[in-house]
């Protein structure tokens, strides 16, 4: 299941539902544009405690980018949940 550490210097993580992903997920939309770019998604990935954070912004982008802006968009979001939850092994609670 995605696993988030709300506090690195601790050895915390909290199992995360697929709300809370996606909530998690849309924090790191710093210019609040209401879109995750690939990195934001490199800073939501990171925060998640994943390695190889910008390929795997890059495979989440090229997947659930419907449109093919170059963004998640609210719309796309359950996409790229679904997404890496399958690819990388997540189990979603």
């Amino acid at each position: 299941m995605p696993i988030w550490n709300p506090n690195p210097k601790k050895s915390v993580n909290v199992p995360l539902n697929e709300e809370q992903l996606k909530d998690l997920l849309k924090r790191y939309d710093k210019n609040g544009d209401g879109r995750l770019s690939r990195k934001e998604l490199r800073e939501a990935f990171r925060s998640l405690g994943l390695n190889f954070c910008g390929w795997r912004a890059w495979q989440a982008l090229h997947h659930a980018d419907e449109n093919g802006d170059g963004y998640i968009s609210e719309g796309e979001m359950e996409e790229l949940v679904k997404f890496a939850t399958k690819k990388w092994g997540f189990t979603v609670c």
